[in-house]
């Protein structure tokens, strides 16, 4: 099975920035539409942002604006670049197919606070 490894998370303050970045072996990203889920603590996993194969994106109400989704060839990756983090982004971040495989990544965590 295809192993999802997401990286670039870590503490940051308010207003502060991060950029995730998502790895999958051979030719996932090309083929399936991705998306980068988050799971704070006590809630559900929700779906924040989504890049088609042919590279349409969308977005969460809560993080449009301020999240970008996009694919970077070079790396065989799909990155999530975050502004303006709120408290409320804090959680753990992870990257899957959309619709999501019935298994996923270790995920990383994205902390905002001062």
């Amino acid at each position: 099975q295809v192993q999802l490894v997401e990286s670039g998370g870590g503490l940051v303050q308010p207003g502060g920035s991060l950029r995730l970045s998502c790895a999958a072996s051979g030719s996932f990203f090309s083929i399936f539409d991705i998306g980068w889920y988050r799971q704070a603590p006590g809630k559900q996993r929700e779906l924040v942002a989504t890049i088609s194969v042919r590279g349409r994106t969308n977005y969460a109400d809560s993080v449009k604006g301020r999240l970008t989704i996009s694919r970077d060839v070079v790396k065989n990756a799909v990155d999530l670049q975050m502004n303006s983090l709120t408290p409320e982004d804090t959680a753990v971040y992870y990257c899957n197919r959309d619709p999501p495989l019935n298994y996923w990544g270790k995920g990383t965590l994205v902390t905002v606070s001062s």
